[in-house]
């Protein structure tokens, strides 16, 4: 799988610290790999919209698309609990 950043993920991942980003592209590589990697507890976020859920941290979650051979990373944010 490849992986795909939009620029609305690009501006916000920039928001955070340099330790959370460097976490984001780590978590995003597993992803590329594999999307059943236990760190990233990837499940579906949006049904009607096709978007799935993976954490970066315990408060911190990334969303995407799954385009034929492309995860379409749309966005990151804080994980509100």
């Amino acid at each position: 799988m490849r992986l795909e950043h939009t620029l609305q993920i690009r501006r916000e991942v920039q928001k955070f610290p340099k330790e959370i980003r460097e976490t984001f592209y780590k978590q995003a590589e597993f992803l590329k790999d594999n999307i059943r990697h236990p760190s990233l507890r990837a499940k579906k976020y949006d049904e009607a919209r096709d978007i799935w859920q993976a954490r970066v941290t315990g408060g911190i979650r990334f969303y995407f698309r799954i385009e034929n051979d492309t995860y379409l990373l749309l966005n990151i944010r804080k994980h509100p609990k």
